[in-house]
């Protein structure tokens, strides 16, 4: 080949785009700006290259030179050239941030704003198509629609007669509007009544809107209440309507929006009908491939929760099945699994029948019997974070039947064993849904907590419990809190072996009250069933354990932590007559102000499960079959605490009552005695 001839290899290519005035160059120009749009269109590879080679601000400065060429009423000649550019810097903002960073840095937005205003359509629609791909990245600039110069700009654009000048309106308002604040002043301003009267364009243009419409009504009731009476509801039923529209990605948006709505204001889509047409739609939706497909169930979500009824219309029109049969293609997108399994969880989240039918075996394909929880499963080893954390959530919710659970419906071990290495991943948020999945599993079955015991995971959730994140601690502590619960003596000597008595009474005075709460109800858990304290504590960590006990109760730091408190005083209570009288002298002490007793206190609650644990502590305390039963009620009648409960004889709670009538009916038998 000749060396003079020339080539499109990007160095070269890259090369041309310094070639300065003159008519012959102006056309090399223009063929190196239009080679570099062709080759990077869609090709993220080659995209990345001209990105190393400087090919942004090169063209970035091509099209400052041509604008101020073109703007100083040099001739239409640059037209075609400011076309390219600005068509070239667009690609190279789409779908790559690295490609958006570069052009941001190279200073290319204010140059393509400036265009916007040329004579010539052509580069108009140039400029508009390019500060859309930019508007679409969160990297991209926001405008401060407070500004009254930002929103005149905003309004101007908005409009425009040029649909793409319109729908970069629409991507600037979206991108841009996030407090309530600018909400408020873009609906002020009329933004809302215009965006609805865009809705008739074209896809593209009503896409824009859409998406424009969701960011400005979302979360916020007032707007939203203005939107929905926008000519008498027909904006509202402009939405409704677009639910049905033939192009896929416009119904879903409308979809968005009417959820968004629903959220904000529920009086304006609070119709069943209307939100079982929006199921029906989203589930139609999840069959759709890419984007729709993939965003559809997170919609569907979104719609259904906390919903009861939404979750019995979804179960009636099969989209469980729907969403199940995703579950077993093996080539489906991480987007759409994550999405997937979140819908599953919220509608595992009310309903017992979904959970049933998850964890029941279903015929698929190839006649094989699969239940969808051993699909779950298998999801936590997925190598995408977003999905393994999806896959606990909907774990969790489906392991909230303890009818299910203690049928043995989850004997399967490699559950137990996947969350227990969840939780050594680097990411909290993966460490923190992998607890609350384990808290649900381990609570009856005796052949999970021993799974738990040989996989470590009793190690590593007493080393969580020392986190320095108080969620992690939290939720580390209720795992153990549920694995103590009817746990036998073996297991509990295997959590005081993890668990050393340093860690315990630290986290009985743990600085969070709910870390406290939930350190006492462990504590509880613990003791709960031992006919006396040798069989779990030597008589130190007994009295360490017990003076942080009382020393929480003193405080009254919550309500949670004095009911927590209570009972472990109440199963205390339960041990010998030393113990009994331990806990009867701590509950009628007067403090140094002469304030009512704890005893006292309690029971004057209007807290009835204060008042009910209060009332077991008395009622073990008062045990006659004990030797020193009379002597304690005699110090409880001498305290006023025989007269507070004789005053409390018709308590609202029908629990409360009848352990109150125990109590001062073993009282009585001492005091018949007596006489």
């Amino acid at each position: 080949m000749p060396s003079s001839a020339v080539t499109n290899r990007p160095e070269e290519v890259t090369a041309r785009l310094g070639v300065g005035g003159g008519a012959a160059q102006g056309e090399a120009l223009l063929k190196a700006l239009r080679e570099v749009k062709n080759q990077i269109i869609g090709n993220k590879t080659k995209k990345l290259l001209y990105l190393q080679l400087g090919a942004v601000p090169k063209i970035v400065s091509v099209l400052a030179a041509s604008v101020a060429s073109s703007l100083g009423g040099a001739g239409l000649e640059d037209a075609p050239v400011i076309v390219q550019a600005a068509a070239a810097i667009g690609s190279f903002a789409c779908g790559v941030e690295d490609g958006v960073r570069a052009v941001l840095d190279a200073g290319a937005v204010p140059h393509l704003i400036s265009i916007l205003s040329h004579h010539d359509d052509k580069v108009v629609d140039a400029g508009a198509r390019s500060l859309k791909m930019i508007f679409q990245s969160k990297m991209a600039p926001k405008y401060d629609v407070l500004q009254d110069k930002n929103l005149n700009f905003i309004l101007s654009l908005l409009d425009s007669d040029n649909e793409n000048v319109t729908e970069l309106a629409a991507c600037i308002i979206a991108h841009s509007c996030e407090t309530n604040e600018e909400q408020k002043a873009l609906c002020d301003a009329g933004v809302l009544q215009r965006l609805v009267s865009l809705l008739g364009g074209s896809s593209n243009q009503k896409d824009a809107c859409l998406e424009c419409i969701k960011a400005v009504v979302k979360d916020n009731s007032e707007v939203s209440s203005r939107f929905s009476c926008i000519g008498n509801g027909k904006a509202l039923k402009a939405l409704s309507d677009l639910i049905q529209d033939r192009y896929p990605y416009t119904r879903l948006l409308s979809c968005k929006c009417l959820i968004a709505i629903g959220h904000a204001s529920p009086s304006y889509v609070e119709e069943l009908q209307i939100k079982t047409k929006l199921v029906l739609v989203l589930a139609e939706l999840l069959e759709e491939p890419g984007r729709v497909g993939d965003e559809a169930p997170f919609s569907l979500k979104k719609l259904i929760a906390d919903n009861e009824e939404l979750h019995k219309q979804a179960l009636s029109i099969n989209v469980i099945e729907k969403l199940c049969n995703f579950l077993h293609m093996s080539s489906i997108q991480s987007r759409r699994l994550q999405g997937i399994l979140l819908a599953l969880s919220e509608l595992c989240s009310k309903l017992e029948k979904c959970r049933c039918q998850l964890l029941s075996p279903q015929v698929y394909s190839l006649n094989l019997e699969v239940r969808v929880l051993d699909l779950v499963i298998d999801s936590l080893e997925h190598d995408c974070a977003e999905v393994r954390a999806a896959a606990c959530i909907c774990i969790r919710n489906i392991t909230r039947s303890l009818k299910n659970l203690s049928a043995g419906s989850l004997s399967n071990e490699a559950v137990v064993i996947r969350l227990v290495q969840l939780l050594y991943d680097p990411s909290s948020s993966i460490q923190l849904v992998a607890l609350g999945a384990l808290c649900n599993i381990i609570v009856i079955c005796a052949s999970r907590k021993s799974v738990l015991i040989r996989c470590g995971g009793v190690s590593q959730l007493v080393r969580l419990s020392t986190s320095m994140d108080s969620t992690l601690r939290l939720k580390s502590l209720s795992v153990l809190r549920n694995f103590l619960f009817l746990a036998n003596t073996t297991d509990k000597e295997c959590i005081l072996k993890e668990l050393s008595l340093h860690t315990l009474v630290s986290l009985l005075n743990d600085a969070e009250h709910s870390i406290q709460e939930q350190a006492l109800a462990l504590v509880n858990n613990l003791i709960d069933g031992c006919s006396s304290v040798e069989h779990i504590f030597t008589e130190k960590c007994y009295s360490l354990i017990l003076d942080a006990v009382t020393r929480q109760l003193k405080q009254a730091s919550s309500l949670g932590v004095c009911i927590q408190g209570m009972f472990v005083l109440s199963n205390i209570a339960a041990w010998s007559d030393f113990d009994k009288d331990s806990v009867t002298d701590y509950l009628i002490a007067y403090d140094d102000n002469h304030k009512p007793s704890l005893a006292i206190k309690f029971l004057q609650s209007n807290d009835k499960s204060l008042r009910l644990a209060s009332l077991w502590c008395l009622l073990n305390l008062t045990n006659p079959s004990s030797a020193g039963s009379s002597r304690r009620v005699t110090k409880l009648q001498t305290a006023g605490i025989i007269f507070q409960l004789k005053s409390m004889l018709n308590d609202p709670c029908s629990d409360c009552k009848l352990r109150l009538r125990m109590v001062l009916e073993q009282c009585t038998e001492f005091e018949t005695s007596q006489a």
